[in-house]
């Protein structure tokens, strides 16, 4: 009603008190709290369409607690349920070394970054990183 919005920016203000200088008092509360309420409107929008929208993609490095120089690089959705996989002899290539923690992991919103940085650490110039950074 007293409020333009301007794209990208939120309100006007200047322009939101400039027209309640000539209201009254009452006036200018209502106008603020329709200011307020609106704002609350889009943050509570934003918020729920980002838990919705927000999706990760986890790369790991698992570290075997047997053997301290072993470790297991992967990639997944869901890393709790991932590290129960290896830890109850679900996965081939780590049911030999069970109990696995997790010594990294790295979480990307983007799953092509995510399977691009996998298949980096895998190679033996990202294992020289994961050992010397991660």
């Amino acid at each position: 009603m007293f409020c333009r919005k301007v794209s990208g920016r939120g309100f006007d203000s200047r322009r939101l008190h400039t027209s309640l200088r000539n209201f009254g008092r009452s006036e200018v509360w209502r106008a603020e709290a329709l200011r307020r309420r609106r704002a609350v409107i889009v943050i509570e929008h934003f918020e729920a369409t980002s838990r919705q929208a927000m999706k990760f993609y986890y790369v790991y490095i698992l570290q075997t607690e047997i053997d301290q120089n072993r470790f297991y690089t992967g990639f997944t959705e869901d890393l709790d349920s991932r590290l129960k996989t290896h830890n109850s002899g679900g996965c081939h290539h780590t049911s030999k070394h069970k109990p696995w923690r997790v010594k990294t992991a790295i979480a990307f919103n983007n799953r092509q970054n995510a399977l691009d940085f996998e298949k980096y650490l895998k190679s033996p110039s990202g294992r020289a990183f994961a050992k010397k950074r991660l």
